[in-house]
Formats: C-alpha cells, structure tokens, sequence
C-alpha cells in the first residue's frame, strides 16, 4: 500500500493533519493513517487510547461531519485509521478549503475555489444569471448564423419563427427571464465587457519563448473568436497559410485544420472563463494553445489520448455547441487532435497540464529526426 489520492501516511497526531482530513472530504474521500511511516510500514503509535476517543470528536467539531476511526494491530504494534467519505457540500477548515488533488493536499483559492464552491452548490460558472445583462447585450447576427449552421444537424430544437428570448431559452440560456453567463459568452455584443478576460492572445516567436516576433489580440463572443482567430492565424501568423472553407478542411498547410480547429474549439468550450486569456503560441516547429483550467476530477492525462467520457467544465456552453454542430458529446476532441496529426503524419501531441491550465502541442514536420 502506498500513498495515493486517497491514502495519506503520518506517524502520529497534528492539529494541523485536519488539513488532509477536509482535502479528503472535499474530494473523492480518503484514509488518513496514523503510526506509519511514508513508505506505508506500521511504526506504532503509543497514545492511541486517547486519540481513538479524542479524534471523533475533533473531526466532528471542526467539520461537523463524522468518520470512521478505526484501530488496527499489526506485527504487535497498532495504528489508527481514519476513514473520510466525501461530502455532497464544501467543508471548510477555519474558513480555509482544502482537497485533495493527486498526491498533494491542495489549498484552494481564487478561481479554483469559486469554481469549486460552485460545483458544490449543484452549479456551474456558465449556468449562473448574469444580472446586469439585458437581451440589448446578445449579437442576433451571431444567434442567427449558429441557427443557419445548427439546422443541418438535426440537433437544434425548432426555433423558426421564435423570437430572441425564446431561442436563448430553448437552448437553456435564460433563467426567469434573465440571462445566463453562457448567453454572453456564446452569443454576446461585446462579453468583454461582463468577463474582460475572454480573449484570445496570439503570439509568433522566434527561437524561444523570449523572442516574441510579433502579436494580435482577438476578442468577441465564442463563434466570433473561433472564426476570427482561424482567419487572423491565416492572414498574419501562418508561413503556408491554410484555406477554411466553412471551418472545414480544403487543403493542407504547415498543419492540419481539423487539428487546430478542435484545439480553439477544446479552449473555448472548456477553459475557466474566471481566468486569464486563452493563449496561442507559434513556433517554427510547433503549435500550441493553453487555457486556464485543469482537468475535472475522474480525468488523466493518459485518458485523454484514448476513450473517455465527457466531462465539461461549461456544460451549457458545451451542450449549445454541440446542438450547433461545432462539437460532439462523447470526449472525443483530444483523439481527433491525436489521429489528425497522426493522418499528417507529424510526430503525437503534446498534451500537459500546465500553469494552472491545460496546454496542447502540435508539430511540424520540421521537428521530425531532430535531436
């Protein structure tokens, strides 16, 4: 037995180990071990007696949850086990929250701990009201393009003859009568105004991250940005520029389009919009781009390159585009990315969490029998 996301190893009693027992319940749960060493073998503890009538106690106080704690004897010496289960609500430690995220008893703060104080309250970011939004705020040029692209695949409701309100609400972008955080990030006028961070960095370097040649900065709601940010790339960034017909493949450049097309697509769907911008970097060699976010508890990064479920940070964002036509629901955006570079026959991507976000490489053929 080892240490692991849900296993903890300790010698004896701290105060200060209550960190790892609400790390444990504010995630999948966990046993923290007293009177073993880090490798897992049972050292003893001697005041056991007391903690087993003093932890119960201690945890139930502080929490106001109760565990399991066990005594258990081994090779004549005992230790104490504590067995957290997870809890439906956030648990907090003196106004702190902890989890447990790996191996690493983790504090949150700033976004992670709004979206994970969400999460708990049954919520997500993009299915909360914004209030100061009004249906003078929605882009009805970009509502009706999606409408145009949506009904060829059979996934939209009807909507003809509908007003504005009614659209936003069939699609669950309206809460009594108020707009929801995702209406603005998909169909907003100028959402930079309510979410200053949802923009997309563009940068072109030159031998290494230092060496900025030059930049652009696209900003708009989520289809003005996958359009606009596929054409400046085009226009200002790509030596061999590739031709977008309707975002759909026509002819092959230093990449491949459906490669990058379901990079932006994975960034602007999944990233955390309480974070900074999305930020796309070229090389000569590669490709990148990073959003803010790491990956939802159940997922690895080894998952990712074969079959796994979908699990979106932004479920309303990700279910309009999915009834656009833009994405499927299957978790299948890290595959095509992997099969498309593999199609151009360009070495496997580079998928890494990274600054607190998710980051995907792509490479060129150059990078190919270099050291």
């Amino acid at each position: 037995m080892k240490e692991n996301q849900s296993i903890e190893f300790k010698q004896n009693w701290r105060d200060e180990y209550l960190k790892w027992i609400c790390g444990f319940a504010n995630a999948n749960g966990g046993k923290l071990y007293l009177g073993k060493d880090d490798a897992g073998n049972t050292t003893g503890i001697n005041d056991f007696k007391k903690l087993m009538d003093d932890l119960p106690n201690i945890i139930r106080n502080y929490f106001g949850i109760t565990t399991e704690v066990n005594l258990i004897k081994e090779n004549e010496k005992y230790f104490i086990e504590i067995d957290v289960k997870p809890q439906t609500v956030a648990i907090s430690l003196r106004g702190r929250y902890y989890k447990r995220i790996g191996s690493v008893n983790t504090e949150l703060t700033g976004n992670s701990l709004n979206e994970f104080l969400l999460q708990k309250s049954g919520r997500t970011w993009d299915d909360v009201v914004e209030e100061r939004a009004t249906l003078n705020d929605i882009d009805k040029k970009s509502l009706s393009r999606f409408i145009k692209i949506g009904e060829t695949t059979n996934r939209l409701p009807e909507v003809s003859g509908l007003k504005t309100s009614e659209i936003l609400e069939k699609l669950r972008l309206i809460e009594k009568g108020n707009l929801k955080r995702a209406a603005l990030i998909l169909f907003g006028k100028d959402p930079g105004k309510f979410y200053p961070n949802l923009s997309v960095k563009i940068g072109r370097f030159g031998k290494n991250d230092e060496d900025l040649l030059y930049e652009a900065v696209e900003e708009g709601n989520l289809f003005v940005l996958l359009q606009n940010v596929l054409t400046q790339l085009n226009r200002k960034f790509f030596k061999n520029p590739i031709e977008f017909g309707g975002l759909q493949r026509i002819e092959k450049g230093e990449y491949p389009v459906a490669a990058i097309r379901e990079m932006l697509l994975n960034a602007l769907v999944h990233k955390s919009y309480l974070g900074a911008a999305i930020q796309i970097r070229i090389y000569d060699n590669k490709f990148s781009i990073w959003n803010e976010g790491m990956l939802p508890p159940g997922l690895t990064m080894e998952a990712l390159k074969k079959q796994h479920p979908s699990i979106p940070r932004n479920p309303i964002i990700a279910d309009v585009c999915y009834k656009g036509g833009f994405i499927d629901t299957w978790g299948r955006g890290t595959l095509k990315i992997i099969n498309a570079c593999k199609e151009a026959e360009l070495p496997e991507p580079s998928i890494k969490e990274v600054f607190g976000g998710f980051r995907v490489e792509i490479f060129s053929s150059k990078i190919i029998g270099s050291g």
